[in-house]
């Protein structure tokens, strides 16, 4: 399989290996950190790099095994003939049709923290490189839509073709973010209702009558804060994974709470999301580092969804969790209600 050619977009150093171990390739952001030209790199062994000790040796040396990922912590690594090492956390993970990849988070650059809550931050990074590719498509699509929509003359077709024009927009708007970055619009109240119900259209129109679609609402709930786009791709990602995961149900829940902490905090009220599916559920191996960008359990799959899913959670001052097992599957968010929204509605 090639490098996917998003990863020279990645601020987050990426190699990849041979069946032998040896460097097959690496991503501009490697070869900075590491201080050297990419064209070194390529046919040298990866445990050349491991500037102290064996982690490497010996995490390779299991090649054999059935193990499909190997998490190495504070890892000296240095070209040969370099000076002083550089600290990572490396995760070594299987490529299809054989090798390795391996991604480093240098530890200094997140002191204190868990490089799995830094990591979806590289998202973005990753997927600036795929923005420009997708403009001209998108572009074709709104005016396919809008031609079908002033040939069509029955309400049901007008209204799917408006679905289609409301989602391309959406996606052109997230391409404008990640090309010309801008600070975060200011939140807005919403019916997070309304946002579920345009997930659920999605949903209807990509998985049809094979799966089971159902509404789970607590209909008193007030307005939350947010950007009502951003919690729909967040959504809508969620869904999408437990339809392509096999489900033949997928539930949409909605609950208030209180005394329920979010990380430190703690807010008068929480809303509670939950996507409850009956599909395979989710890897045992994949359990560790699901949120993690280019982790996927499909062939296919590009292991952005649920990195960027949990990116918007946060941008929410929200949480995101799951708990799983096959038939059973319950993706949480956990969104601070606003106390003035609160007051105001009730």
């Amino acid at each position: 399989m090639d490098a996917a050619p998003a990863l020279d977009q990645l601020a987050t150093p990426v190699l990849w290996l041979d069946g032998d171990g040896r460097i097959a390739g690496a991503n501009p952001a490697c070869a900075r950190w590491l201080g050297v030209s990419l064209r070194r790199l390529p046919g040298l062994p990866l445990a050349a790099l491991e500037a102290e000790g064996d982690a490497l040796a010996r995490a390779l040396g299991d090649a054999g095994s059935d193990h499909e990922f190997a998490r190495l912590r504070r890892v000296p690594m240095a070209f040969p003939g370099t000076e002083a090492p550089r600290f990572a956390d490396l995760w070594l993970s299987r490529r299809e049709g054989g090798g390795w990849w391996l991604e480093a988070q240098p530890v200094d650059e997140f002191p204190g923290e868990d490089p799995a809550v830094a990591l979806p931050s590289a998202l973005f990074a990753a997927l600036k490189g795929l923005a420009h590719e997708l403009r001209n498509p998108l572009a074709g699509l709104k005016g396919a839509a809008q031609l079908l929509a002033r040939r069509s003359e029955d309400a049901t077709s007008r209204e799917l073709t408006g679905l289609i024009e409301s989602e391309v927009e959406r996606l052109a708007a997230l391409l404008d973010r990640m090309l010309s970055p801008a600070p975060a619009k200011p939140f807005e109240a919403l019916n997070i209702h309304a946002v579920l119900e345009r997930v659920l259209r999605l949903a209807e129109n990509d998985a049809g009558w094979a799966v089971k679609l159902i509404r789970d609402y607590d209909p008193s709930l007030p307005e939350l804060d947010g950007d009502a786009d951003r919690l729909t791709q967040a959504t809508w990602n969620l869904v999408r994974n437990a339809i392509e995961a096999g489900a033949a149900s997928v539930a949409l829940r909605t609950r208030a709470e209180h005394g329920v902490r979010i990380g430190d905090a703690a807010p008068a009220m929480v809303l509670r999301v939950e996507i409850v599916d009956d599909g395979r559920g989710v890897p045992e191996d994949l359990a560790e580092r699901l949120f993690l960008p280019l982790v996927s359990g499909r062939a296919e799959g590009s292991g952005l969804g649920l990195a960027l899913a949990q990116q918007v959670v946060r941008e929410h001052r929200g949480s995101l969790a799951y708990r799983s097992r096959p038939g059973h599957t319950v993706f949480t968010l956990l969104l601070p209600m606003n106390i003035a929204t609160e007051a105001n509605d009730g």
